[in-house]
């Protein structure tokens, strides 16, 4: 598996209705949207996209939509390991509305998702095999209930006679897809299914963000990314 994501949305019902329906954003309405979101930002455009192919978009790039019923923001910087740890003036956008975080990096198998309604975390769940639960608030969804059953377990190579078990009772990018689902209406890997949303439908409008009064949409750095970036020079 291969999957990354760094995904916020803002819905006021179901966010998989809100894209099936989506027609192309509006500039004005995203525009605002990303200057109440980053605030301190220089905000300069460039090339619009697609949420499939920017649910991960490059660093330093940012993709959004605003969109009737959801607003969508892709950014590497929500990538975060305490998704509770979000900062208050995102919370706080969501007054009203659902708030959802999916963040995961397949290069060490983590996952990270968030759900707070009109402002409340009711449910958040951060982990990776080297990591652990890094996090783990609320009370799980339906679309949990399997895995934490261990009707997902990872299974051993059985190339490796003295390989350890693996760490966690199911593998965090297949509940990650999952989640993807539940929650977004679409995944990004594997088959999808026939009321899925085809995220390649859904416009995004594409922004270079430059920082310029030392603040930052996320309150810490992501472990994951860091640990790629550790990887890459090594």
């Amino acid at each position: 598996m291969g999957a990354k994501t760094g995904l916020l949305a803002y819905a006021e019902g179901e966010i998989a209705q809100a894209l099936r329906r989506a027609s192309e954003p509006s500039t004005e309405e995203t525009v605002t949207m990303i200057g109440r979101l980053y605030p301190g930002h220089h905000v300069e455009r460039t090339d619009d996209s697609s949420l499939g192919e920017e649910i991960h978009p490059p660093e330093g790039i940012t993709y959004a939509a605003s969109l009737p019923g959801v607003d969508i923001v892709c950014d590497r910087r929500f990538m975060i390991d305490h998704p509770s740890r979000l900062p208050a003036h995102l919370i706080e956008a969501s007054a009203g509305r659902r708030l959802v975080l999916h963040a995961m990096h397949s290069v060490v198998d983590w996952l990270a998702f968030a759900v707070w309604e009109n402002g409340r975390l009711v449910r958040s769940l951060s982990l990776s095999p080297d990591s652990g639960i890094l996090e783990n608030i609320g009370r799980p969804f339906p679309f949990e209930a399997p895995y934490w059953a261990g009707e997902h377990p990872v299974d051993p190579d059985p190339s490796r006679e003295d390989e350890e078990p693996y760490p966690l009772p199911f593998h965090p990018l297949e509940l990650g897809e999952e989640a993807l689902r539940a929650l977004f209406g679409f995944v990004v890997e594997g088959m999808p299914g026939p009321d899925d949303v085809d995220p390649d439908d859904v416009g995004l409008c594409g922004f270079r963000l430059t920082e310029s009064t030392g603040s930052e949409p996320a309150d810490e750095k992501t472990d994951p990314e860091a640990a790629v970036r550790a990887t890459e020079h090594s």
